[in-house]
């Protein structure tokens, strides 16, 4: 618990932050206070509209409830798997411990948590017992109390309505946890507009949110760096793997990964998901190879998501260089004309249309440029879509905003009418489809891999085979894949590219022979 500390934070406020140590990031709380202030604003609009429309359903005070997430173990052992917030409940209090409660007035913004009530035994394997008033203090909110009091606290606050959160993750189609507990069936709940105005919410980042995202780059590009450095023809993928988190924990107190690593070398990097538990980077890095490693650290709750692709013997071949630079081009070509109200899915178009024509270069493939479009023929080469959303979760939530109709049926005013998902064949697999606003943060990474898979069926399909030269596309058979991954922010003129990595050839070569010195 010696995480959350108490004195002067970045700005020169008295205030308690989070820091994993003198060299790491300070976190203020004032981040969390600020997330629940923009919510609350929210709220308050979605129900003046609805009682100006003579539909409203909240009737008195209005109370959002959310609970955190609970510890977990491995089966049926004794053994808790290392806890990790629920990502809403994390967004809303930045709570660090686990069966934890949270409420707040809407009209006032005042907030309460609830902590489990624990045994004194707890303090003899866990450590100290905190207090509730340490708790407040700790996470600079109005009041703490109980989880068994709730009922009673929540009562003797007399709200009209309680807000909980019920929602399907348009991204993962996981639908998320409701707030229950004991006595909750006295209460007035209302569970049709909170998960669409929190996520909204989320979309876009405050500054200080932006702020530990450019950290949780920073450090991850830094390990990238280290990896590349590191590495040799002879090593196993796991050793890469294990030097990222080393570095990622060591250098900038990031204890977790935002998800599981992917190290594929050789035919391995033309597998999206590599790295999963029946393939754990287990593989021997062999000279020759073309490395894809895609591994992003996660500070406070905070992600990042980053792919660099590299020769494992420092040196490009042609083969690998003329990959690669398609694959650069695709990237810049969409940081260059990222911009708010550019719409998402014209951004994978046209990486889809600098891949192919560079292929078309290249001599893998042959024929007109637009005719491949229409035939999605890129998608034979870049499956997945040209990035995502990033915040709390390394796919954050809002990629298509949901309708939101409350209980009255009205729609919430605050969410802009955004273009529906996709049905185009390339297109319907997009994580998002909206218009760029400022403060959006996404990761662009277009990639180019040969996976056998689809190469057999493209060149067994009429429509895909007559742009292939079979010839090249065979002789890439077994060449894995590329994938150029940074992280931006939307801002009022542009981008900013919170990622730091060596991304030219030139430079990714000299890095290595660094390394290798």
């Amino acid at each position: 618990m010696a995480s959350i500390h108490l004195g002067s934070c970045h700005n020169g406020d008295m205030g308690p932050f989070y820091q994993m140590g003198p060299h790491t990031l300070m976190v203020p709380m004032e981040l969390f206070a600020l997330n629940r202030q923009r919510l609350c604003e929210r709220l308050k609009q979605r129900i003046g509209h609805e009682t100006n429309c003579g539909r409203s359903s909240f009737p008195g005070k209005a109370m959002v409830l959310l609970q955190g997430g609970n510890d977990f173990h491995l089966y049926d052992t004794d053994v808790d798997l290392e806890f990790r917030q629920e990502a809403y409940f994390h967004w809303t209090f930045g709570v660090l411990e686990p069966g934890v409660y949270g409420a707040i007035d809407v009209e006032t913004g005042n907030s309460i948590l609830f902590f489990p009530r624990l045994p004194s035994e707890y303090s003899i394997w866990m450590g100290k017992l905190l207090s509730t008033e340490e708790y407040r203090r700790r996470y600079t909110v109005e009041r703490v109390c109980y989880v068994d009091e709730m009922a009673k606290v929540l009562k003797d606050m007399r709200p009209g309505v309680l807000l909980t959160m019920s929602g399907i993750n348009t991204d993962s189609k996981r639908t998320s946890a409701e707030a229950t507990f004991d006595g909750i069936s006295q209460f007035n709940v209302n569970n049709k507009i909170l998960h669409s105005e929190i996520s909204e919410c989320r979309v876009t980042k405050t500054p200080l949110e932006i702020e530990v995202l450019r950290y949780t780059n920073k450090i991850s590009s830094e390990a990238h760096i280290e990896v590349m450095r590191s590495i040799r023809p002879g090593c196993m993928e796991y050793v890469c793997e294990a030097i990222f988190k080393k570095e990622a924990y060591a250098r900038g107190g990031c204890r977790h990964v935002s998800y599981t690593c992917i190290c594929g070398s050789g035919e391995n990097g033309a597998v999206l998901h590599y790295g999963h538990a029946g393939a754990p980077n287990d593989r021997i890095i062999k000279e020759g190879d073309m490395c894809l490693f895609d591994m992003g650290a996660s500070y406070y709750g905070y992600c990042s998501d980053i792919t660099c692709s590299f020769p494992a013997s420092g040196k490009f071949t042609t083969d690998q260089r003329n990959i690669y630079n398609a694959v650069l081009m695709a990237n810049r070509a969409v940081l260059a004309e990222i911009k708010p109200g550019v719409s998402w899915v014209s951004m994978h178009v046209l990486a889809n249309r600098v891949l192919l024509t560079e292929l078309t270069r290249i001599g893998i493939l042959q024929g007109d440029i637009e005719m491949m479009m229409k035939a999605n023929l890129a998608a034979v080469f870049q499956p997945h879509g040209l990035g995502h959303f990033m915040g709390c979760d390394v796919h954050d939530v809002g990629g298509y905003p949901e309708e939101a109709a409350g209980s009255s049926g009205s729609i919430s005013p605050l969410i802009c009418k955004q273009p529906e998902r996709p049905t185009k064949p390339g297109l319907r697999s997009l994580r998002t489809a909206r218009l760029l606003a400022p403060g959006m943060v996404l990761t662009i990474e277009p990639g180019c891999y040969f996976i056998p898979s689809a190469l057999d069926k493209a060149l067994n399909d009429s429509c895909h085979s007559k742009f292939l030269v079979a010839k090249e596309v065979c002789r890439f058979r077994n060449f894995g894949g590329v994938r150029i991954e940074d992280n931006i922010v939307v801002t009022c003129t542009g981008a900013e590219l919170l990622t730091n990595v060596p991304r030219k050839v030139e430079q990714i070569e000299a890095l290595m022979c660094e390394g290798r010195s």
